[in-house]
């Protein structure tokens, strides 16, 4: 029984939608996880000033992982292992010693001067703190630059994973990074408070790295430290890496500036908007992230064959399946906000405000999801190519679009009352307090569209008819989600006829009868439609993917 289950963990995957539905699997029990995460976050904490502490902590944190650990990721790495691994794995091992090193240096500097100078630089990103407040956002913080240095590791320890196609053992990772984070809410958070989920992310970290190593020790990977570098080497890497952190770090700062703002705004903003940005991370994860991850490693490859034509049927199928299923979510998102908001959050200390608010910026954030994934996938693209700075620019022009939007809005919002009842009514939070939080979703929205619409106009003019092999799938998947949406929400109305939902399991059953139904309604719709891509998922399941044979690495797949 044990034997079978090492040999279900370290199998290779080698079908695109396969590998997509496994990391969608992982990623969803991840993500029911980090739901179970965020349920305790809100019952035990509520949506005020300790959590708003709470997820301000982790931007220095989270810029430092992004910043430095982008040398490590497997984004960069995978194309010029594979490439090693072709010449030996002499060529490897020496390779992920020269990256491994110069990382794990690197990072170590890079966090300690993040830790002596972050009572300096918090009060500067966050001036909304008190004094006291800067001092609990200064200890959370150098708890968890402990985080990024880990972390990174785990990165470069995926990435070799990920080459082997063992998408189980990457796909495990963030399952036990919010496990770990749970056990610090539920066995540390008793006695030391919010120190103690702090605490819980470096042990989730921890976990995260864990999983990787039995792996490659047994592939004979496993990196060592050395003082002698070879600067060709960690140039070419620093050269494939460089525009990608400043394509990344743009991301981060974006969403620095935006909780800069939320931090001025009424007590509770930031943690309103992590949980809304958390909760709408849902479905990103497990369609954009895993179809992205999933083609990620067939793209490096196609495209160093010089296998065009594949390439691009690879990213075109990719995109068609990200349209496919992320417009029915943002759908259903949108109508049943409250019903997921009071169901996953909706206990403890988590008032009926907070939930109102933290579900009208989870409608506005939905929006946004199916460009999330697309841009996932399109920069996935670009990196296979060796076109990183493309990213860049478009992240750096959208990063600007979303925090002058953002402001943009916020300065409407507040000088123009029809406006501002405009949103409230549409929102349904009328009368609720801490409204100008809204505006901040709706500036990331309005710069995704941007980025993901840029980036898939440039690849449309690279690639001949590349719109138009996903015109079909888009006008499909929206006329039928919309159709879908519409069931949905007579759903829930026919629902209260009989039950009043109260508590949390007439509330739980109202939601999932009216996603029943609109994911019945929406199913039809496609059959009758015969769209292409309901087929590819019938038979995908048909195939039982997860009782596929072991197939051994072969060195010409990898």
């Amino acid at each position: 029984m044990v034997q079978r289950i090492f040999r279900f963990i370290n199998k290779e995957i080698l079908g695109l939608h396969q590998a997509a539905f496994l990391l969608g699997f992982f990623a969803l029990s991840s993500q029911i996880l980090a739901l179970l995460r965020d349920r305790l976050l809100a019952h035990n904490f509520g949506a005020g000033i300790e959590l708003d502490i709470y997820y301000a902590a982790f931007r220095i944190p989270d810029f430092i992982f992004i910043s430095v650990a982008s040398m490590v990721s497997v984004s960069i790495l995978i194309p010029v292992l594979n490439e090693k691994l072709k010449e030996g794995k002499e060529k490897a091992s020496f390779f992920l010693r020269q990256v491994f090193s110069s990382f794990f240096y690197l990072i170590i500097v890079i966090s300690l001067i993040g830790f002596f100078l972050a009572p300096y630089i918090l009060p500067f990103i966050f001036p909304g703190f008190s004094g006291v407040e800067q001092e609990h956002l200064t200890l959370l913080t150098r708890i968890m630059l402990l985080s990024p240095i880990i972390l990174g590791l785990s990165n470069l320890l995926g990435s070799i994973t990920q080459v082997y196609r063992r998408f189980f053992l990457y796909a495990l990772s963030p399952v036990f990074y919010n496990l770990g984070i749970i056990l610090g809410i539920i066995l540390l958070a008793p006695s030391f408070g919010i120190v103690g989920v702090a605490i819980g992310v470096v042990v989730g970290a921890i976990l995260h790295l864990s999983i990787h190593i039995p792996f490659v020790i047994q592939k004979g990977l496993f990196p060592v430290f050395t003082i002698h570098f070879d600067l060709a080497i960690l140039k070419r890497v620093a050269g494939l890496s460089l525009p990608r952190t400043f394509t990344l770090s743009i991301t981060h700062i974006t969403i620095i500036a935006l909780l800069a703002a939320a931090s001025l705004m009424s007590e509770g903003s930031i943690a309103v908007f992590n949980f809304s940005f958390n909760l709408q991370s849902v479905p990103l994860s497990i369609i954009g992230v895993s179809y992205s991850l999933a083609a990620f490693p067939t793209l490096a490859k196609l495209f160093s064959e010089d296998k065009i034509k594949e390439f691009l049927r690879h990213i075109t199928i990719s995109a068609q399946h990200i349209i496919f299923w992320s417009i029915p979510v943002i759908i259903l998102f949108i109508v049943l906000r409250a019903q997921i908001v009071r169901v996953v959050l909706g206990s403890g200390e988590f008032g009926w405000e907070a939930t109102q608010l933290t579900a009208a910026s989870l409608a506005i954030f939905s929006a946004s999801v199916v460009f999330q994934g697309l841009v996932l996938l399109f920069v996935r693209a670009y990196y296979a190519m060796g076109k990183t700075l493309i990213p860049l620019v478009v992240n750096v022009i959208s990063g600007g679009i979303v925090i002058a939007s953002a402001f943009g809005f916020l300065r409407l919002f507040k000088s123009s009352e029809m406006f501002q009842f405009f949103i409230e009514s549409l929102l349904r939070v009328e009368g609720v307090s801490g409204t100008e939080i809204l505006m901040l979703p709706l500036g990331f929205t309005f710069g995704l569209f941007v980025n993901g619409f840029v980036l898939w106009m440039l690849l449309h003019r690279r690639f001949s008819g590349f719109s138009s092999s996903l015109a079909k799938t888009f006008s499909q998947s929206l006329s039928a989600s919309i159709i879908a949406g519409g069931a949905a929400y007579i759903s829930l109305n026919i629902y209260t006829l009989f039950i009043d939902p109260i508590t949390f399991w007439t509330v739980l059953l109202q939601g999932a009868f009216a996603t029943l139904m609109g994911i019945v309604v929406w199913a039809i719709i496609l059959i009758g439609l015969n769209n292409r891509e309901i087929k590819v998922v019938i038979l995908t399941l048909k195939r039982k993917f997860w009782k596929a044979e072991v197939v051994g690495p072969d060195a010409d797949l990898l």
